[in-house]
């Protein structure tokens, strides 16, 4: 190896300066007593044409003599300019911790191994690029992971401790590829500048045995440790069991209860988006068979190069320019199905033209088929619209839960009543399925909806009135009274934090300067305070006589009555922005849409954290700790926010014909 180091898997600074283009130089016996010095580490030993002996800079390649001793060597080294990296002529200095830091960041951004900085290319990469560089063993990169996490955790904690509105829960349990159950929480809360924002809290290992109780505790620990368990506006979860159980201990646990609104009425919010799922999956098992051969259609024209070439072409006869591409579906997620059906049923001619010139394409679905086809993907579309809004993280989406829902409700119970008996079977048993999780629409979402200055309760009462239900003004009566009932809890809310200011301010108010005689003149103040009483009491008495008595209004009323902004010109409104501007008018009114608007309708946020968890805890890295999980996870989140990775298997699934054509 000569002069590779063996023990440290790094390469002798003579060879890093061979890699940086030194050109290569005569040296001399490397036992030479001569070469001892430390200056030698940055100097290259060369005899010139005359045999003498002399020393070039590895920094700046300036030449010294090298046969009087090394002092002259070691002052060049203190002022040479370029021993320092020069980036566009300013001299940056080599930062070890600086250098330590970007590698932990770049461990938790790219899920890089910790091991990786021990490879042997890593660090002759990082001894290019600065010959002074300490490499460092896998165990410090993972302290140095630890750090990044504890240094990022005490910054987002000092964030929800300071912010004025509460804060909304998704949790959800995760078993990974070890078959360890992990908890994560997040945390979904909108800033003082009406921003939402989505933070994982924790990743956290959930040892058996598993019970409501026991989750419950572990949640309720989290948010003590995080200073926050009083400070809760909604939970949302799946439809299993255990959480219901968990949500009535919770409303019942007489620490947190009293920081519960209207004592939990509105805190428990059910996933929109496995709801959905179970009634999709409900009307495609019972519909599965009249897809068939539109599905077999679609895998026939992927199966070989040849027949995609002449698929093409047939596309292309057919005069058929888009951007849609066939996709083929995987039965276990409907959406899929749907797109399937959306693509297949566009090149419906050049399926048919494909059959005319290709005698095994046994499996062209007839007209009926794709007469079935439409009608399917007409009852899909708006629960795949839905679906595809309650995966939103980015921006509110409470606001548009309850005309979502609706549509799904009303386009069933349109394709219940038509003559086509294998759709209205679907239908119907998908309807029923419907009615088991929302006989009524979350209340509390359904003020997300009232609270959009586009519709406020009119939307409602439209949408209502359209399902035929008898009693469907005094339902809308009902929501009405219970936003009132929450919104009166935001007023007494902030009267008491008034009153606890105002007390404080006033038991610190400085006497001096009053005047002590001003007590000789409270009699005469008395007999006038008495006198005038009288007066406005008569006065009071003729105004209500004349004018009638005067009524005040809250913010409630005054949003409510005030004109709603016309949704065809506002068809993008940016709710939060509204909300951000009308705040001086309605401070009460618009810290209760804070919240309501903040609230997620799904576990998303959950399921794409179980995602990178899957990265993370793969078959290559099954033996991290559960402290180094929850850390490269949660800073991830923290740092770099959970971006969708690519799903390899989606892309699979699609194929662009246009390609073909070339």
């Amino acid at each position: 190896m000569s002069r590779h180091n063996e023990d440290r898997g790094e390469y002798s600074t003579t060879e890093q300066f061979e890699r940086r283009g030194v050109t290569s130089l005569v040296h001399e016996d490397e036992k030479d007593n001569s070469t001892c010095s430390n200056a030698w580490s940055e100097f290259e030993k060369f005899t010139d044409g005359d045999g003498i002996s002399k020393a070039k800079c590895k920094w700046c390649e300036v030449t010294y003599m090298a046969s009087h001793g090394t002092k002259n060597l070691l002052h060049h080294l203190d002022t040479c300019p370029n021993r320092d990296v020069n980036v566009d002529g300013f001299v940056v200095q080599f930062d070890q911790g600086v250098f330590r830091d970007m590698l932990a960041r770049a461990i938790i951004k790219h899920n890089y191994t910790y091991s990786f900085v021990e490879h042997e290319a890593t660090r002759e990469l990082f001894s290019y690029l600065n010959p002074n560089v300490k490499h460092i063993s896998r165990n410090t990169a993972r302290s140095d992971v630890v750090k990044v996490y504890e240094k990022e955790k005490g910054i987002l904690k000092s964030k929800l401790l300071s912010l004025s509105s509460r804060i909304c829960l998704t949790s959800n349990i995760w078993t990974s590829i070890t078959t360890d159950h992990y908890m994560t929480v997040t945390a979904h809360y909108i800033d003082e500048d009406w921003k939402l924002h989505s933070k994982v809290l924790c990743f956290s290992y959930v040892p058996p045995p598993y019970s409501d109780a026991i989750h419950l505790e572990k949640l309720l620990t989290l948010l003590r440790e995080w200073g926050i368990e009083r400070k809760i506006f909604s939970v949302t979860l799946d439809n299993a069991s255990y959480n219901d159980s968990m949500i009535d201990l919770w409303r019942n646990t007489p620490s947190v209860r009293s920081s519960l609104l209207c004592d939990g009425q509105f805190f428990h919010v059910r996933c929109g988006a496995y709801v959905l799922n179970l009634i999709i999956q409900k009307g495609l098992n019972i519909i599965n068979e009249s897809l068939h051969n539109i599905r077999e259609a679609v895998k026939y024209v992927r199966a070989t190069q040849e027949r995609k070439v002449k698929f093409a072409k047939c596309i292309s006869q057919s005069v058929l320019k888009t951007n849609k591409k066939v996709r083929q579906d995987v039965p276990t997620r409907w959406n899929s199905t749907y797109l399937m059906l959306e693509g297949a049923l566009f090149f419906e001619s050049a399926f048919s033209h494909l059959k005319l010139i290709d005698c095994n394409f046994v499996t062209c679905p007839s007209s009926e088929d794709w007469v079935r086809g439409k009608k399917i993907a007409f009852l899909l579309k708006p629960f795949y619209d839905i679906s595809t809004l309650f995966s939103e993280v980015r921006h509110p989406t409470a606001n548009l839960y309850f005309y979502g829902l609706w549509q799904i409700q009303f386009r069933l119970i349109q394709a219940r009543d038509t003559k086509d008996e294998a759709i209205s079977f679907m239908a119907k048993a998908m309807l029923k399925k419907f009615k088991k999780y929302w006989k009524c629409y979350s209340v509390v979402l359904s003020f997300a909806v009232i609270l959009d200055p586009r519709y406020k309760l009119h939307l409602l009462e439209f949408c209502y009135s359209k399902l035929d239900m008898d009693d469907h003004v005094e339902f809308v009566r009902s929501i009405r009274e219970k936003l009132y009932t929450l919104f009166d809890e935001y007023v007494t809310s902030v009267s008491r934090d008034d009153c606890f200011t105002s007390s404080t301010s006033q038991g610190n108010i400085s006497v001096e300067g009053i005047d002590e005689n001003i007590g000789d003149d409270i009699d005469e103040y008395d007999a006038f305070d008495e006198n005038f009483g009288d007066d406005i009491d008569e006065y009071d008495a003729f105004e209500s006589e004349h004018f009638g008595s005067q009524s005040t209004k809250s913010q409630l009323d005054l949003y409510l009555e005030e004109n709603r902004l016309d949704r065809k010109k506002f068809p993008d409104l940016d709710v939060l922005d509204y909300w951000k501007t009308h705040s001086h008018r309605y401070p009460e009114l618009s810290l209760m849409a804070r919240d309501i608007l903040s609230i997620p309708i799904t576990t998303v946020a959950s399921e794409s954290a179980f995602s990178i968890g899957g990265r993370i805890l793969n078959k290559y890295r099954s033996s991290l700790s559960f402290e180094s999980v929850e850390a490269e996870l949660c800073s991830r989140n923290w740092l770099f926010g959970v971006p969708p990775g690519e799903d390899l298997d989606e892309e699979s699934l699609i194929i662009d014909f246009q390609e073909y054509l070339h």
